[in-house]
């Protein structure tokens, strides 16, 4: 099947059908590999860790912060 068929078929559709079928080729090129997100991550975990190590940022406990969000939640 060619892309001139599948778009024709696409377009025949239920409209809800149609947007559930654009979210997932949207989020197909959108989303980021699993090798990507863990690149991201190991960035900014090592930009954070050097932002600590330099004073640029002081550290808050866990607790302080479950406490927080606990109370944002409420």
């Amino acid at each position: 099947m060619n892309l001139q068929a599948i778009e024709n078929e696409a377009l025949h559709l239920p409209k809800e059908d149609r947007a559930s079928l654009i979210q997932t080729l949207v989020l197909s090129i959108d989303t980021p590999s699993s090798n990507e997100l863990r690149e991201d991550w190991l960035s900014e975990a090592k930009c954070r860790a050097k932002e600590l190590d330099e004073g640029l940022v002081k550290a808050v406990p866990s607790n302080s912060v479950l406490e927080k969000a606990r109370a944002l939640l409420k």
